[in-house]
């Protein structure tokens, strides 16, 4: 299999079959990133086509000093850092200010091997959960987050991407994390309230 970098060399001599390789081995990151970004199908569809668009626009001024995928993926971040900046006059909480955290702990669920249909169900609508929480984080603190716990990568390469220092990196990452679990936890218990009175009051109408 061709490596990245002979695959830019070939591009960059207008071979499309080469390009196209490239595009097939890294739309799926791209398109992941852009979705965990823009929060629906449409959008992340129109960042990703526009971020291939965009690359092979500028393939002749990339020189290798970093690797394809990173180049390709700080492309995509800041069409959505400029489409996101333009769109963001909602109210969404800030984390640049203090957070008043309670004491709790997220117990790990371990998946079975054969999941079941209610289990499948559940872990689709904790996805959802989780996508719709991140939306409603700042740019910058949810584009820390999906970089580091959706696509893996290092404190450091996430700080060279979002072109800060990486100490800013582990705080948005670390104060991220604790909204999106103290908000997850605040929805578990006013279902598992919304349950409690549903069963009340489903016993109560029983008795009548």
């Amino acid at each position: 299999m061709c490596s990245d970098l002979d695959l830019v060399r070939r591009s960059k001599n207008n071979d499309l079959q080469a390009f196209e390789e490239l595009i097939c081995r890294y739309e799926r990151k791209i398109y992941n990133i852009a979705y965990r970004m823009m929060g629906n199908y449409e959008d992340a569809n129109d960042i990703a086509q526009e971020a291939f668009l965009r690359a092979f626009q500028a393939l002749n001024g990339f020189r290798g000093d970093a690797s394809f995928s990173t180049w390709l993926c700080r492309i995509v971040i800041n069409l959505c850092r400029d489409e996101l900046r333009k769109r963001y006059r909602l109210s969404v909480e800030s984390l640049d200010e203090e957070i008043c955290l309670s004491e709790g702990e997220v117990k790990k669920q371990i998946p079975s091997s054969n999941p079941g249909p209610e289990e499948i169900y559940e872990r689709q609508e904790l996805q959802q959960r989780l996508q719709d929480l991140l939306m409603t984080l700042s740019p910058e603190f949810r584009l820390a987050i999906v970089l580091r716990d959706i696509q893996g990568f290092t404190y450091q390469e996430i700080a060279e991407q979002m072109e800060c220092s990486m100490g800013t990196v582990k705080s948005r990452i670390s104060r991220g994390r604790n909204y999106l679990k103290e908000k997850l936890l605040a929805q578990q218990e006013q279902n598992s309230s919304f349950e409690r009175l549903h069963k009340v009051k489903g016993g109560e109408a029983n008795g009548m």
